[in-house]
């Protein structure tokens, strides 16, 4: 493998790759120092290294001390299980899974709304995520709350989506587990969702009133939402549970756009944030080129 200069630079000199495979159990040797913070890459950031439990073993002689599956839920068992083992091999965290997500297509559900099915179809997903969570060793699931009625009142569609929380987290509260609300953007990318900023998460989180019941704060979404983020993130730290980098616009590595992401880094060292930190977001360039530069746009922001 050939290795750039600048990830050079960024990252220290880095050994050649060893294998995913483990001698009499031992976990194979890791090439680079463990980042600071717990930054997770996913399926398709080291395509190019072959196929997931390759990408998760290349991850962590990188030094990535995590990892996200968004389309866990959809594996088979096998691969779940597959997954969770290379993860314990590796001494990686799992970080979220989707339990619910909105069928775009149809602008459902609307848990705010009159139908009370759509409520009763997400707490049957909300049941079936435990499982899921229990194989992969994860304590975090996304869920998004569907989207708005534009036929009733903010206030009454709030008030219903934050009971229907309760009874989410009196599904998973049980069994450790935290359901993590995501906002989303709703002037590039999901036009007519209900939870648009950390902000309003933070009032349903609060309402909820459960540890169970947490915020996703997906600082792509926010920056282009509503931007302010550190400010955000420090007035509802106390309902924000797991976060996730991705630059603005386009959506790809820190570095590419216009998110100050080593001051976010050193905010969040201070704050001794010890949670995963999801990589959602694509590669600016493709090929192994662009995994390199993946590499090194970490080891830059987390050198602040």
């Amino acid at each position: 493998m050939s290795v750039s200069r600048r990830t050079v630079l960024a990252g220290g000199a880095i050994a050649a790759a060893v294998g995913a495979t483990t001698v009499n159990g031992a976990a194979p040797a890791q090439n680079a120092a463990r980042f600071s913070l717990g930054y997770a890459p996913h399926e398709g950031s080291f395509k190019s290294r072959g196929g997931r439990l390759e990408q998760i073993a290349y991850a962590a002689d990188q030094g990535f001390t995590a990892w996200e599956d968004n389309e866990a839920a959809a594996r088979s068992v096998a691969d779940q299980t597959a997954m969770a083992r290379a993860l314990q091999q590796r001494n990686m965290t799992m970080g979220v899974f989707v339990a619910s997500m909105p069928k775009w297509a149809d602008f459902r559900p609307l848990l705010g709304g009159d139908d009370n099915a759509d409520r009763e179809a997400f707490l049957a997903d909300i049941r079936a995520s435990i499982e899921v969570a229990k194989r992969l060793n994860v304590k975090w699931m996304t869920v998004v709350p569907g989207f708005l009625d534009r036929k009733l009142p903010v206030e009454i569609q709030t008030g219903r989506i934050v009971d229907t929380m309760r009874r989410a987290a009196d599904i998973v509260q049980p069994h450790g587990l935290v359901m993590v609300m995501e906002p989303l953007n709703t002037l590039v990318n999901h036009p007519g969702v209900f939870l648009r900023t950390i902000p309003q998460g933070f009032a349903v989180a609060k309402g909820a009133n459960s540890p169970a019941v947490k915020v996703l704060a997906d600082l792509y979404h926010e920056q282009i939402q509503a931007g302010h983020l550190i400010k955000t993130m420090e007035t509802c730290w106390d309902e924000i549970a797991y976060i996730q980098f991705g630059d603005n616009p386009g959506r790809k590595e820190p570095g590419t756009g216009e998110i100050n992401y080593r001051n976010i880094v050193r905010w969040l060292r201070a704050k001794k944030f010890a949670g995963v930190i999801g990589m959602e977001h694509g590669n600016s360039i493709d090929g192994r080129a662009g995994e390199e530069r993946l590499v090194a746009a970490y080891r830059e922001i987390d050198a602040a």
